[in-house]
């Protein structure tokens, strides 16, 4: 049982129920995500059955698409609507100008470190931080490094404002809300999200959620090839790559570049992992069984 299998997750369940339902579908043990999706949250969840958990440090690490909708007038402890509020006020009607939601917007465009939410998965110390927050100890989190390459207006009124965002990995939504209402000096929590897509892997492709049986997997050797650039094995190299030996240009059909490759023999079938070395040697890093 290998592969990946995109799933259009509802609202309601966490990333580990439906982790915990695909393992009972399936009937296997060997099945993880790539990329965490809030209760609140819906859309893109990208599965991985055995032999492709190996792809997960490049799966995780897509960029992901989201549809967001932040909600004006209160905060609360998650970030989100799903939270206990921390603060209510009430809002005067025309008190959102376009130009203070355009400089508020234009911030987060430019964020390149934001500090995640205390509700969040995070380990500090061997804590996770939700578990330190429910306790009431917050754990003090570091600003991290992120990425918003888009972030687009779609509504806006008094009450909220809807985006559309592709950002890096490790960027919280729920981030944005709580600095976006800071900039425009209100409570504000994240109301609603969908994700669009996690990389190449979007809603068009994804299984409604539950699943009643299984259903087809997408093979792992298409999923690395969606993620990795792809480089050809001859007969040889395939050899020397199962039995995890260095690979000289000779041993690919086209010799591939810097950077990890995923290597397929030459009837598709997925070899491994691998990258070429500042000696000039390929060496395998994963390798993939038959």
């Amino acid at each position: 049982m290998h592969g990946i299998l995109v799933v259009d997750k509802p609202s309601g369940p966490t990333s580990h129920d439906v982790v915990a339902r695909a393992r009972r579908i399936y009937a296997t043990r060997e099945v993880g995500h790539a990329g965490t999706l809030d209760p609140m949250a819906s859309g893109v969840l990208v599965l991985m059955f055995g032999q492709a958990c190996k792809l997960s440090q490049y799966l995780t690490a897509l960029s992901k698409r989201y549809r967001a909708e932040v909600s004006f007038g209160r905060s609360t402890d998650t970030l989100d609507a799903l939270g206990t509020p921390s603060e209510e006020r009430e809002l005067q009607p025309g008190w959102l100008e376009a130009s203070a939601l355009e400089h508020a917007l234009g911030v987060e465009r430019e964020r390149t470190l934001q500090v995640p939410p205390a509700v969040s998965a995070i380990q500090v110390g061997g804590q996770r931080a939700y578990r330190a927050a429910r306790r009431g100890e917050p754990l003090e989190l570091e600003a991290r490094s992120v990425t918003a390459h888009e972030l687009t207006l779609l509504d806006a009124n008094d009450q909220r404002v809807s985006l559309e965002l592709c950002v890096s990995k490790g960027y919280y939504v729920r981030a944005l809300a709580r600095d976006l209402g800071a900039t425009l000096g209100v409570p504000a929590h994240l109301s609603s999200l969908r994700r669009l897509a996690s990389g190449a892997f979007t809603l068009c492709g994804a299984a409604a959620w539950p699943l009643d049986a299984p259903v087809p997997l997408v093979p792992t050797a298409v999923a690395a090839t969606r993620v990795l650039p792809r480089a050809t094995l001859t007969d040889e190299g395939v050899t020397r790559a199962h039995c995890g030996k260095a690979l000289g240009p000779e041993h690919f059909v086209v010799e591939p570049g810097p950077g990890v490759h995923a290597w397929l023999s030459g009837v598709g079938e997925l070899i491994a992992l691998g990258q070429r070395e500042p000696s000039g040697e390929h060496r395998v890093m994963r390798g993939f069984q038959r």
